[in-house]
């Protein structure tokens, strides 16, 4: 009843915001496919500096808030995945594994032919040394690099470039564009902290007073967080990069928070009219809850709310039948919803209403402690001890989320408490049995700095379950049944499928591509970083 919304009618939704009428026109033959909207750059030919900030903007957008994207791409499949959330969609099979062909593009499409051509004239016909080139690299590796993290190799060099063929890139070698294209733009923006590049068309940064200063540090953050990512699989390269990273000044404060803003038309996924909380998809995951209940957490009433049904805090376990789902315990007004936070329940109605103004985080400070608590545990120069960097995570999270009781922050810090099992439907154990006491064990540490992290990182589902890839941690449950022959309910989803559609109208790169993947197409061949 909520989703008779068409992608034509969203995509004018988003762009009304701020005006996007040159933008529109220019990309108003953008399809979905591909090797038809993978737009040469320099073709567009009618556009000027100028038209650069509508652009940009046009850019940070695309990714965050296509609705495709987050209702499906992260909060249907990464967000499950990674078990923030339990899908309660009584229709949707992707947390028993089903990998549903239609809705891959979900994650490319917002990429490829929204956000990578804007970015790609701008780098390609602004000066190399100005602060909007420097924004533009920044951004094109936060975008491309949540890309890869869920495909593999994908169209990287050759995106945006307007060839009939386009060749799928190594993700070793993505990996290492990624870290001097950073270096760089940290570099050249040092240059401009008292500019305004892209004025308020900065959707993240651009109503601070030095946006600049923010965008640095937003860099050196994610080159924390991409240094981490290869540490088992290049440990050389991911000390030099993380060193260099935390040296050159990551984010320490909620100042230094990225958010990307929200209301009824540039909405946030989380909300009613967007995806998730108010259109029912997702609740609670068994994980969250055991952990949350288990530590006593404050973050619970504010991640979370009890439900309808029984005033409980409830989570629901991932991989069950509709069968399963619609049982008392298992059902939606039995289990916890988002928190008030993003929705809430209208008893007027007996239905959910939506809080439309609620920012979408990009990239938090409370993460780089968690980063650098693990570099200092691998012997690396971090500027501190995994233990004082765990405890300013977890405190800086706890004040991201409004939890402001010193002495609760304290007593949580000190806390033995463990996950707890769940008296539910399917009798759960406890999910894991790490405390939140810093440990003087460096095999438990590694698993709290994992858990706390894995917390601070919520709701952002791709980051999640790249991490939980990555790590191994937090343990998390295995879902109940999985419908997908090539994967059991015993194992973890490691990658998404590269897309049909691709396969068609690419074939040849996309063959290439399974090569470069170094296994099958399939859902259990891990990532080139990913050596659990």
């Amino acid at each position: 009843m909520r989703r008779e919304y068409s992608k034509k009618t969203m995509k004018s939704l988003l762009s009304s915001l701020l005006g996007f009428a040159l933008v529109i026109v220019v990309f108003s033959g953008c399809t979905k496919d591909f090797t038809k909207t993978n737009t040469d750059a320099n073709s567009l030919s009618s556009v000027g500096p100028n038209d650069y900030p509508y652009m940009f903007s046009y850019a940070l957008m695309s990714p965050m808030l296509s609705p495709d994207n987050f209702e499906i791409g992260e909060g249907t499949i990464a967000s499950v995945y990674s078990q923030f959330f339990s899908q309660a969609a009584h229709s949707f099979p992707t947390d028993r594994y089903v990998v549903v062909q239609p809705w891959m593009p979900a994650c490319w499409n917002p990429v490829y032919i929204n956000a990578a051509p804007q970015l790609k004239t701008i780098m390609n016909n602004t000066d190399v040394n100005s602060a909007e080139n420097a924004l533009a690299n920044i951004w094109w590796v936060w975008m491309f690099h949540r890309v890869t993290d869920y495909f593999g190799p994908v169209p990287y060099f050759d995106a945006a470039s307007g060839q009939s063929s386009v060749a799928y890139t190594p993700q070793d070698s993505i990996y290492y564009d990624f870290f001097p294209r950073l270096a760089a733009a940290v570099e050249v923006l040092k240059n401009h902290t008292n500019e305004k590049p892209f004025g308020s068309f900065d959707l993240v940064y651009g109503k601070k007073t030095y946006p600049v200063v923010s965008w640095i540090k937003f860099a050196n953050s994610l080159r924390l967080r991409l240094a981490l990512r290869i540490s088992k699989v290049d440990k050389d390269r991911a000390r030099t990069e993380a060193e260099a990273a935390v040296a050159a000044g990551v984010m320490t404060d909620l100042e230094d928070d990225a958010y990307m803003p929200h209301n009824k038309i540039n909405y946030n996924e989380f909300n009613g009219l967007a995806v998730t909380a108010g259109w029912d998809d997702v609740r609670m995951s068994s994980a969250m809850a055991s952990i949350l209940k288990g530590y006593g957490d404050p973050r619970l009433s504010v991640y979370w709310q009890p439900a309808v049904a029984t005033g409980e805090y409830t989570g629901a376990r991932n991989g069950m039948f509709t069968s399963e789902k619609i049982i008392d315990e298992n059902s939606r007004l039995f289990t916890s919803n988002l928190g008030t936070k993003w929705t809430y329940w209208d008893t007027n109605v007996n239905d959910w209403k939506t809080n439309y103004d609620v920012p979408q985080s990009v990239i938090v400070a409370a993460e780089s402690y968690f980063l650098k608590a693990e570099g200092a545990l691998n012997g690396w120069n971090m500027g501190g001890t995994a233990k004082d960097f765990y405890e300013a995570g977890i405190r800086l999270s706890m004040r991201q989320w409004g939890i402001t009781d010193q002495n609760a922050i304290n007593d949580y810090i000190a806390s033995n408490a463990t996950p707890i099992a769940l008296n539910d439907y399917f009798n759960s154990p406890a999910v894991n049995d790490y405390p939140i006491a810093f440990s003087a064990s460096a095999e438990m540490q590694r698993k709290q700095i994992a858990q706390q992290k894995w917390l601070a990182l919520f709701p952002d589902g791709m980051e999640g379950w790249a991490e939980v890839r990555r790590t191994g941690f937090p343990e998390l449950y295995h879902i109940i049944h999985s419908e997908n022959p090539d994967i059991t309910e015993n194992q973890f989803i490691r990658r998404m499928p590269f897309l049909s559609s691709e396969a068609q109208t690419n074939g040849a790169a996309v063959s290439k591509a399974v090569e470069l993947l170094g296994g099958p197409d399939k859902v259990t061949t891990p990532l080139w970083w990913d050596k659990n």
